[in-house]
């Protein structure tokens, strides 16, 4: 026989293209239900007071495939009574490697955006929607949102912040439940559980995109505005400008 000469990746596409197109055309004869039975999460514990009982509970978590490629939980860092949540989308390399959420040059970004508050990061509490880093940067799948979703859920109860801060659509879409532009979401307040949650650009967009930094800081004014915050003294730090204003 002659062997197909196409390897274990090809294979593996090829069986996924072919369930898809099975899928399409049970659509398209109006099969809704293939029989696939949802696999549940587990309940959170009622006993979840604090942010050590939330890590006991999460464990050596292999509740998704990102487990099989991370280096290690990203569980977040900060103050366990802040006035600002900061929730971003997932660790990347940096914070794979150090355990800690931005780290790396958007985490500097982060940590100026921040200061220019009037803060510091041990004041405020970071975390992102999954803990694990998906592999090579890309999107977290549905599945891991849903299996990691519980954590920051139960992070959020644990903090009770005064304002959530989301930096990226990625973020805002997962905690507001929509599909629309971060564009459309950032420069108002959402409510979030009943807290109060500003939507504003991810620091490595910011990177990108250095002219949109005003427009995140007018995000992070109203922020101040409603948590009564009084900006720092103009800085001799030259990478700000006027009353702590990234520049």
């Amino acid at each position: 026989m002659k062997k197909s000469g196409k390897t274990l990746q090809e294979e593996y596409v090829s069986i996924v293209k072919a369930v898809e197109e099975h899928l399409r055309f049970a659509h398209e004869m109006g099969v809704s239900d293939m029989g696939v039975k949802k696999v549940p999460q587990p309940a959170a514990p009622r006993n979840l007071r604090t942010l050590e009982d939330i890590r006991e509970w999460m464990g050596d978590c292999q509740r998704c495939n990102l487990h099989a490629t991370r280096t290690q939980i990203v569980f977040g860092t900060g103050s366990p009574d802040p006035g600002i949540l900061f929730v971003g989308e997932g660790p990347g390399e940096e914070e794979d490697l150090q355990g800690k959420p931005f780290v790396g040059r958007a985490g500097q970004l982060l940590t100026k955006m921040i200061e220019a508050m009037g803060l510091t990061r041990e004041q405020v509490f970071i975390a992102n929607v999954v803990k694990c880093r998906p592999p090579n940067n890309r999107n977290p799948e549905p599945e891991e949102i849903a299996a990691c979703s519980p954590f920051l859920t139960a992070q959020i109860k644990a903090l009770n912040p005064k304002v959530i801060c989301t930096l990226g659509a990625f973020a805002a879409r997962t905690l507001l439940k929509t599909e629309e532009k971060i564009s459309k979401l950032r420069g108002r307040f959402h409510l979030y559980e009943g807290i109060k949650l500003m939507p504003t650009y991810h620091p490595a967009y910011l990177l990108r995109n250095p002219s949109e930094k005003k427009t995140s800081w007018g995000d992070l004014q109203e922020i101040m505005k409603e948590l009564k915050l009084e900006p720092p003294p103009p800085s001799a730090d030259p990478s700000r400008g006027k009353e702590g204003q990234l520049t």
